[in-house]
């Protein structure tokens, strides 16, 4: 018999690949609209139902209201945890292809985010990703995710913070996807991605992933669908449970965080 939990862990996978399709179908539409990968993913956030956060906005602002017209007493929202972010823009580059790959897969590479929550270490592993490392390097040395915002928190069924779109929507990317990797990977073990594992977003399909990634803070029960490419660091798990604690801002465990989440610097580096 399947117990509830099972059945709410169940559902919360099933929306997590729903929304993941709609992006898929999203980015379809928009490419028959326009060969122009920048215009593309323009197209898709002004007219299409983008994968992920579409319409987080829009539910905050009507949460608000709906909290303000309630004659019943709630608790007040959760004081964010972060700092102000650092002066600086997005730079929202994309390019045509995938950059060759030139990281040395006998390496190691660490990764540093350092965001308004604090800072977020990565031991990133080239020799069983390297496709994904070496793009992560070539994005982090432009600059691509400094000052982005991570926009999505899952805190029903998947416990995961999503970061790397620059248009913080849920629908950006690099303008080029690079191919699945480490999907068979021990730590993987019964469907479940181990907290402390970053992995790559992608639209559902194959191949599909480009410069969005989630950090999961708690276990969580996927398909491994997602290259999982690195591990968080003690301290960084510190940060990223004070994010997760501050909660996600559509009450039903799937939106943008409460606290103020923003990569202020991204550095990948060899040792």
């Amino acid at each position: 018999m399947v117990t509830q939990e099972q059945r709410r862990r169940q559902l919360a996978r099933e929306k997590f690949l729903r929304q993941q399709q709609r992006r898929t179908d999203a980015r379809r539409k928009a490419r028959v609209r326009n060969a122009v990968v920048a215009s593309v993913l323009g197209v898709v956030l002004v007219g299409s139902l983008a994968l992920y956060t579409t319409g987080v906005l829009k539910d905050d602002k009507d949460d608000k209201v709906n909290a303000s017209a309630s004659a019943d007493p709630t608790p007040s929202a959760p004081e964010d945890p972060c700092d102000k972010p650092a002066e600086g823009a997005v730079k929202k580059q994309t390019w045509k292809k995938e950059p060759a790959v030139a990281v040395d897969e006998s390496a190691k590479y660490t990764m540093k985010l350092a965001t308004t929550c604090g800072d977020i270490d990565i031991a990133l592993n080239a020799s069983a990703a390297p496709h994904t490392v070496n793009s992560f390097e070539f994005l982090a040395g432009k600059g691509y995710f400094d000052h982005t915002r991570c926009h999505r928190l899952t805190s029903n069924g998947i416990f995961v913070l999503q970061c790397g779109d620059p248009t913080g929507s849920g629908s950006g990317g690099p303008g080029y996807t690079i191919p699945d990797e480490n999907l068979k990977d021990k730590s993987l073990k019964g469907g479940v991605y181990p907290a402390g594992t970053v992995a790559m977003a992608n639209t559902g399909q194959a191949h599909t992933g480009g410069s969005q990634f989630f950090l999961v803070y708690q276990d969580s029960q996927l398909p491994p669908s997602y290259t999982p490419f690195g591990t968080v660091s003690e301290s960084g798990m510190t940060v990223l449970k004070k994010i997760a604690e501050a909660g996600e801002n559509t009450g039903a465990g799937d939106g943008a965080p409460n606290a103020t989440v923003v990569i202020d610097k991204a550095t990948v580096a060899k040792s």
